[in-house]
């Protein structure tokens, strides 16, 4: 009797070891580690260029890894990359859906692409048109859809086959807040049904939804945890948000005081790393006083996802510019 792969993985859905790709010299993913869970949503976070899209397509099979190894579903994605494909849905950021053709006939296309045996691609087709909530949309050409609707054709065709492990690369780019929100929704239905969701973002706001993530840059590992994890045992400094007008005048003065390892505008108020917040409180108000200084407000606050990115990728590029 054959077993599923995934049941002989010990609950493991998508695992990577000392995982590397190269496009000449340059190395886009640098030997990075992470296993993610089965119905977990997991999210790769990162800035565009660091490696997130190009560690989502070695795990769908679409591109073959320099070194190292891994496994999605329990395929191996040097070895069975064909197999990997038949058992993951898999959406990026372009949406891979045909303008020329209705939403249904796009549906069509993707039921025959992924094998759905005929008796079953109408009540498949009605599924994903009622999951997407396109159904007014039924007839229409998806070149008259907006960047929202195009994004639930494109998960509804993405998972058609039902799929357990579902990748999803910089979905909600290029969409609304409020599209976003109820994209967000969708995933976390899905988790609930026990999927599993690999999702990649820039989106620090939408890294919060995730069970777990990791911070990546320059195609390394810099952070791995929950959200909550980031911001207490990754974060070790504090941080204190200062509000006055102009800020952005005040950023270089700030950046020079002892106390203060590194600041940055959020919006437009100041977020300022600190070794001691009640101490680097007291020398900013001291600075600001002696420079005349008014209005302004100094507080500590919890750390953002934000805030251990900037902090994270200031540590990075320390290190790195001493090497």
């Amino acid at each position: 009797m054959t077993m599923n792969p995934s049941t002989q993985n010990n609950g493991v859905a998508v695992k990577v070891s000392d995982l590397e790709k190269k496009f000449g010299d340059f190395t886009a993913v640098n030997h990075i580690n992470f296993e993610v869970k089965e119905g977990e949503i997991f999210g790769f976070l990162g800035p565009n260029g660091a490696g997130k899209s190009t560690t989502i397509r070695m795990l769908c099979g679409i591109y073959t890894p320099t070194s190292g190894s891994g496994s999605v579903g329990g395929f191996d994605i040097v070895k069975e990359q064909y197999r990997i494909k038949e058992h993951i849905g898999y959406m990026s950021q372009k949406f891979s859906l045909y303008d020329d053709l209705t939403v249904e006939e796009n549906i069509d296309f993707y039921s025959r692409i992924y094998n759905i045996p005929e008796a079953q691609r109408k009540r498949r087709k009605d599924e994903t048109i009622k999951v997407a909530g396109i159904e007014e949309f039924r007839k229409s050409l998806t070149s008259t859809l907006s960047g929202g609707w195009k994004q639930r054709l494109a998960l509804g065709c993405a998972i058609i086959h039902k799929p357990k492990i579902i990748f999803l690369d910089e979905p909600t780019s290029g969409v609304d807040p409020i599209t976003r929100a109820n994209f967000w929704s969708v995933i976390k239905e899905m988790a609930a049904q026990g999927r599993t969701i690999f999702v990649t973002t820039h989106y620090m706001d939408e890294a919060e939804n995730c069970n777990r993530l990791v911070m990546i840059y320059h195609g390394t590992m810099i952070a791995m945890g929950s959200p909550e994890e980031m911001k207490t045992r990754i974060m070790k400094h504090e941080i204190l948000e200062i509000v006055m007008p102009n800020a952005e005048r005040w950023l270089e003065k700030l950046s020079g005081l002892k106390s203060v390892k590194e600041v940055a505008l959020f919006g437009v108020n100041i977020h300022a790393v600190v070794y001691d917040a009640q101490g680097a409180a007291l020398e900013i108000k001291k600075l600001f006083d002696a420079q005349g200084a008014a209005g302004y407000s100094i507080n500590k606050i919890k750390a953002s996802l934000e805030d251990v990115f900037v902090s994270l990728i200031e540590n990075y590029d320390a290190e790195h510019k001493e090497k």
